[in-house]
């Protein structure tokens, strides 16, 4: 029985000598993506040893890693060219293990070369202790066949099948490659442009592919191991989908860093990237001839859209359950790999691209200023605590069904009443964009407006809201002083005083705090939302949306068109 202080942790040190102090037969699944012996610069070990030292030490750790490996336990193995027949022969012919699959991964933007062809692929080993026991969810990872695809034949599996054993990076990179109804596995390399990418460590995998190793040969509560934990992507991976897990890492700062990483990870959380990255990965930054979706997606993402959408835009169709509902029904009708979070990115992709101008104008979404009032103040916390929460935008949480639903708990709970999911995504979709238009208006606030102070902060519940009934202005909540909680703007400063003081979601979130209200009667909608947007970027609110420049002008831009 291993010891819970040594598990959900990575210990920093050699990971032969921490392996030994493991009990036998304890770990569930290993993956192992060790150093390459091909010279790259780690911070602290030396990656080019002579070649039998090298085979010596891989001998060593695989033996290691063997020896805590239960009965039907799992090895998987990343490594390159250099070694992979090395590492084959040691693992079948001297640990006995058994080869499952040999994979190859391949990506398209491999090192160039000058005296040989680019490299553009990884070796990954699939090997198990016991060739008749062991795990292997078949139904984790399972796809549409080409006869379900392609030729809509009645005799297709409608479980679909296995995928193939090699695993093709950006395939919208290549045209004329490898065709959806290969089923190869698509898996982008974590390139410095990814979103995902931890930044402290040059050779981290990609999530999505950790997560399908992980899930495919492992179950829920099993316990995963990885003795080069890196960038700890493995551990964060295993911890999202419900596993234990244990790492072992030589460098002290890769060490810390990564506990960092998995600390902000939590079990459900999505992975990173995109599980299928024909509809997901990102284009090629500054390159337009390159394919980023593949025609035939394109074709059926327009064709799901323009049956579902009634007329809408596409961001009433994401932001619309019902609506969104139809369209992702459409989409998986006509076969399209992967789910709705990755078609509601490809829907969201393609308008932004300019791609569905050709479309006929869209009906337009309106809502009075006077029903915003109610609850616009309830999709701006909620969105500030869900993106600071996932460390993602409003647009990758409105096109994930799971996450667009916790945005609207949260909402909810902060401002209950009969509102739509619609009406609190909606509204956050305004804020953003009035957000750019704000801090045009925070230039131009007379400076007798700026001079205005706050009434004598009070506790909330010490409020009489009466007495600011019918009344505009801003009101600050904050712990003290130097914490500030949230900054509001209301038409009706009784009725949302009112709301926070019987508002648990607020309460919950905000015990203790003292509310100072500014009336400002007879002053401009334009100069109110001016002087609010200037104070918020003065006291940065723990509960106000915060939008990075960039995204407010794209957003602005965006959401107008889209009205």
């Amino acid at each position: 029985m291993i010891d819970n202080l040594a598990l959900n942790t990575i210990h920093q040190g050699d990971c032969i000598a921490g392996l030994e102090r493991l009990p036998v037969g304890c770990v569930d699944l290993a993956f192992a993506d060790p150093p390459f012996n091909i010279g790259y610069e780690y911070d602290v070990y030396h990656d080019n040893r002579d070649y039998h030292e090298y085979l010596d030490w891989t001998q060593r750790w695989m033996s290691a890693v063997c020896r805590v490996l239960k009965p039907d336990g799992t090895f998987w193995i990343a490594i390159g060219d250099e070694f992979a027949a090395e590492i084959k022969l040691i693992a079948q012919r001297d640990l006995k293990l058994t080869c499952r699959s040999w994979v190859i991964w391949y990506y398209t933007f491999g090192v160039h070369c000058t005296r040989k062809f680019t490299r553009s692929h990884a070796h990954l080993f699939h090997f198990v202790k016991d060739a008749k026991r062991f795990t292997f969810n078949e139904d984790e990872i399972s796809v549409q066949s080409a006869r379900q695809l392609v030729y809509a034949d009645g005799r297709a599996n409608p479980a679909g099948r296995i995928p193939d054993d090699t695993w093709i990076l950006r395939p919208q990179d290549v045209s004329g490659g490898f065709s959806p109804p290969e089923q190869t596995w698509y898996f982008p390399r974590v390139a410095g442009t990814f979103k995902e990418r931890a930044g402290f460590h040059g050779c981290q995998m990609p999530e999505q592919l950790l997560g399908r190793i992980i899930r495919t040969s492992s179950n829920p509560g099993d316990l995963v191991l990885d003795p080069f934990s890196g960038s700890g992507t493995t551990l964060t991976v295993a911890k999202k989908l419900g596993r234990k897990w244990l790492g072992h890492e030589l460098s002290p700062e890769y060490v810390q860093q990564a506990k960092k990483r998995i600390r902000e990870a939590y079990e459900g959380q999505p992975l990173d990237g995109g599980p299928e990255p024909v509809l997901s990965a990102p284009r090629t930054p500054g390159n337009t001839s390159k394919v980023w979706l593949r025609s035939v997606v394109t074709r059926a993402i327009v064709e799901a859209f323009t049956h579902a959408s009634d007329g809408w835009s596409t961001d009433r169709v994401i932001a619309d359950p019902e609506l969104n509902l139809r369209y992702c029904e459409e989409c998986e009708e006509l076969g399209l790999p992967g789910g709705p979070a990755d078609w509601n990115r490809a829907l969201m992709r393609l308008r932004k691209s300019g791609k569905l101008e050709f479309l006929p104008r869209a009906r337009r979404t309106t809502f009075q200023d006077e029903e915003f009032d109610q609850y616009i103040f309830a999709s701006e916390i909620a969105m500030r605590q869900i993106t600071d929460e996932i460390g993602t935008s409003l647009d990758d949480v409105l096109c994930d069904p799971q996450l667009a639903a916790k945005f609207d708990s949260i909402a909810r709970t902060v401002a209950p009443g009969p509102f739509s999911s619609l009406q609190y995504r909606w509204a956050a979709l305004t804020l953003r964009k009035r957000a750019h238009e704000c801090r045009t208006w925070s230039d131009q606030v007379p400076p007798d407006l700026e001079r205005r102070r706050f009434l004598e902060f009070k506790p909330l519940r010490e409020i009489v809201t009466l007495r600011f009934a019918s009344v505009p202005g801003l009101y600050l909540a904050r712990k003290d002083a130097d914490q500030s909680l949230y900054l509001g703007e209301s038409l009706d400063l009784g009725k949302r005083l009112q709301c926070h003081q019987e508002s648990q979601g607020w309460n919950s979130r905000a015990r203790g705090t003292e509310v100072g209200v500014l009336p400002l009667e007879g002053v401009q909608c334009k100069e109110r939302l001016g002087l609010q947007s200037r104070r918020i970027t003065r006291l940065k609110p723990a509960f106000n949306y915060l939008p990075p420049e960039s995204d407010e002008v794209d957003t602005a831009r965006s959401v107008s068109r889209s009205s």
